[in-house]
Formats: C-alpha cells, structure tokens, sequence
C-alpha cells in the first residue's frame, strides 16, 4: 500500500464520523489520539519498546470493549492522559473525546485495529496527518494553515548537510518533525553498534519548537514512536523568536511563511487596531517585523561555530529592501559561509504559487574577513512545472542538485546549466544586495505552448500581487512610524 492509498483509506475513515456532525478538523484531532495509542501498543508487541502509557489506559484495554462501555472508558482515558505530566501530558494535553456515538467509535476503533501501522516508513505517520490537513483544506476550501516541506526537499537537505553522529540538530520551527525524523534516520547509519552512541542519538540529540500546539502533538508523537526522547518531549510547544538558545551543530528548518508578526490591541473606547510585533533581541542586529528575517536572525544567533544550517524561506528574504533585509544579507555573506542557495519550484506546497528557497550556510569564527567567498545558486525553478496532483516534485527530481552539492566536497563543484557560482565582489556591488538571481531564459516567454496551466499563472498573479500590496503596507507603515517619531 502506498503512502497516497494510506492517506485516502484514513481519510475515508472520517465519513464514519462525518454523520454524527464530527468536524474534519476534529476528526484529525480524534484519529490522532487513536493512531498513536494503536502504534504505541505495536511498538510495545512488535519491538519490545516500554510504553509511556499508563496501564488501563493504552489500546489493548480499549480494543476489548464496545459500545457505551468503550465510550465512557475512551472519554476516561483522555481526560486522565491529558491531565499527566511530562512527555504524555505533552501529547494529549487538552484531549477530549469528539465522537459522542458509541457505535462509530466501536466501528472506528475495529478499523484501525484491523491494520498494522509500525512497519510502515519512516515518517508515514507525518504524512498521514499533512494529508489529513490537505484534504480538509479541500474541504472547506480553506488554507490547511501550515506549508509543509516536501518529503523529497527534506530527503535532499539531510543528505548535502550530511549530519554527522555526535552533532547536536534542532528545527526550530519542527512541523511534524519531517527534518528531524530524517536526520535521525540519516545518522542512525552512520552508528557503529555502541550503546552509549546509540543512547546519545536517541536522546541527547534532537530538539525542536513550534508555536501550534496541535502541530507539536504530532512531533513529539512521531519523534516517540521512533524511539526519540528521553523521557520528555523533545518538542517544546513556544514561539522560537521569543527568546534564543542553544548553541546547536545543524539546524534544518522551514519557518512558518508569512511576513508579518501582528497582534489585535482593544483600546480603553472598545476600538479594536493591530500593532506590528517586532522582537527586540540583544542578539538580533535588526529590528523588523517582517517574522521570515526575524528566523533568519534567530538561526545565525542559534547556530554553534562551524556549525551547518539549511533553511527554507520565500523569495522576499532574498530581496527585501529597507535596513533590515539589505543589512542581514551583507552580514550572511561577511559573517558567515554561505555558500548554496537552491531556487525551489512553485506548485510544491499546499498552497500554491509559493516561491522558496533553501538557504544553507556554515557559522564561522568571528573574525575581520569576510567568509563567503562566493554563492552557489541551483535553479531548480525556471521552465520546471510541479502540481501536487498531476506532476509531483520527486527525489529523483532532486538527484542533480544533491549530486551538484558534492557533500563532503564543495571544493570540487563545476557549474552547469543551472547550477552558477557568483563571486562575492559581484552579490555586494548588486543593488541593496539583491540575491534574487535568475540566469535561465523562460521558454513560456516565446513558447505558448510551455505556459503554465491557466489556473498556475492565476495564482501567480495573485501572489505576486499579495507580494506587491505587503511592500506598499510596509512603506506607508515605516512612512507612519516616522511621522510618529518627529510629532
């Protein structure tokens, strides 16, 4: 069975629910809660792995019972998980049985039960859930609220940063725990047998955050059904840029998209306005509001010296003029080796039209010099055509970078059709360091035929309109805080 066919058969588990008036958001809350138990119980038969779960409380205890008694004792068992401390507290923290009709929960537990769900790969379980989120997103024709990394992208970032044993790796923006989830399993090939180094990866090596909490269930749940913690959650349900920490050896990250951090401010006549959030950090070098810059900060405070990061951000941090994203790139490029940058395809995330990149850099020792002595761009983007139904973006798709990277050996790079070094005199003497490059000629420019499907080039000029509308905000934003300043 295929990672799509699991997908559509948990799926087609919410129309048991979907009578008794159980919301698809809530349906992925519920069949979270009964997934994990099911897999915990498997780890336990399957592994031999302890469980965290209290005894009366996991699925062999619920698997015995039907009806009305299978309810009550269901609703009993998360509302006593969801009041426990440490990792367990973490995972059902608030958990509440939806599902009022005993006879669909029966039928929805013998579903389940009925399928062996810890042989399948590495984090199937991740993608169940992010295909739980896109179908609902079909649904009720909404945003699914989070732009998951492709599990190809991720595959490819793991494998040109090469973490290596012993090296720390946090994700502080962690999703599902996709980066961490194939980091461990990346340098879990890597161990030679030795208890203790074993230990030391599973538990002393991975760490993460994320601000939605939902989200942090589902990491922390796949992170445990993998054998990673040490008893607490590894994930930390909290805003990153709240304060910093670390140092960390490799951090694989793709922080939440969306420029601006705001608030809502109810004043002393009931009026309601929205204040900008902008963080003021002794690390940060610049104060913006824009939250894409803001990571970025947080990642080159976070980082360890010599320590290796690879970072998903959209087009705007690459160009985005004004103090801040001028100032923050001349800094990467003086203080740090940033050495790659990789030009994603649009049609690869939830939702459309998104323009990312890969950043990935190397913290050196401060010092005088400059570190960056040039920047690799991969353009993996002009005349490539993703959609997430017809053409989805593989790993093979990814195999010209990953070869072109030369992990290990960066020394060794030769350019080639679309992949080009740019010399650091050249990326400064750019207009306000504009790193947003392009070199190849778009064939949908005099070839009608390789446009973009209709609905693709509508969506672009939605977003580049969105795009151009955040800028105007911006200025007649600074444009009012100047006005303020000189009143």
């Amino acid at each position: 069975m295929t990672n799509e066919d699991l997908v559509a058969k948990v799926w087609n588990y919410a129309h048991v629910l979907r009578e008794e008036g159980v919301s698809y958001g809530d349906y992925v809350e519920q069949i979270t809660y009964l997934l994990f138990l099911k897999m915990d119980d498997e780890r336990q038969k399957l592994l031999g792995e302890p469980s965290i779960i209290p005894p009366g409380s996991r699925w062999a205890d619920l698997r015995g019972l039907s009806g009305e008694d299978l309810e009550k004792h269901y609703r009993t068992t998360l509302d006593g998980l969801g009041k426990s401390s440490g990792l367990v507290g973490t995972l059902f923290r608030g958990a509440q049985n939806k599902i009022a009709s005993p006879a669909r929960l029966t039928k929805l537990v013998s579903l389940i039960d009925a399928e062996t769900w810890m042989g399948l790969e590495m984090d199937t379980k991740g993608e169940i859930y992010e295909g739980l989120l896109e179908r609902n997103a079909s649904e009720i024709k909404s945003g699914a609220g989070q732009y998951f990394t492709p599990r190809p992208v991720i595959e490819a970032i793991v494998e040109c940063v090469g973490p290596k044993i012993g090296k720390t790796v946090h994700d502080p923006a962690c999703e599902t725990g996709g980066f961490l989830l194939s980091a461990y399993e990346y340098m879990k090939r890597q161990a030679t047998g030795d208890r203790e180094q074993t230990k030391k990866l599973r538990e002393a090596t991975f760490s993460g955050h994320d601000i939605v909490g939902e989200v942090v269930r589902l990491a922390a749940m796949n992170l445990y059904l993998h054998g990673i913690g040490n008893g607490e959650s590894p994930i930390d349900n909290r805003d990153a840029l709240s304060r910093p920490d670390g140092p960390y050896d490799v951090i694989l990250t793709n922080p939440p998209f969306g420029k601006k951090s705001s608030f809502k401010v109810i004043g002393d006549d009931g009026a309601v306005s929205t204040e900008t959030e902008s963080y003021e950090r002794e690390d940060f070098k610049y104060t913006t509001s824009n939250k894409q810059l803001n990571f970025l900060q947080h990642i080159m405070s976070v980082l360890a010296v010599n320590g290796e990061a690879a970072v998903v951000l959209p087009d705007n941090v690459l160009f985005e003029a004004g103090q801040a994203g001028e100032g923050i790139r001349k800094r990467l490029l003086n203080q740090f080796e940033f050495h790659t940058l990789l030009r994603l395809p649009t049609g690869i995330f939830y939702k459309q039209g998104v323009k990312a990149n890969v950043l990935f850099f190397t913290k050196r020792a401060a010092s005088m010099e400059k570190q960056t002595s040039q920047l690799w761009i991969h353009d993996l983007r002009t005349n490539m055509n993703f959609t997430l139904k017809k053409n989805r973006l593989t790993r093979l798709d990814l195999d010209e970078f990953v070869a072109n990277y030369k992990t290990g050996a960066r020394h060794k790079r030769k350019e080639t059709e679309r992949f080009r070094a740019f010399a650091y005199d050249d990326l400064m003497a750019r207009d306000k360091t504009n790193l947003d490059i392009f070199w190849l000629k778009d064939d949908s420019l005099e070839d009608v035929d390789a446009l973009p499907s209709p609905d693709t080039i509508a969506v672009s000029i939605v977003e580049n309109l969105r795009e151009a509308l955040e800028q105007f905000a911006d200025v007649a934003q600074e444009l009012v805080e100047v006005d303020e300043s000189l009143a």
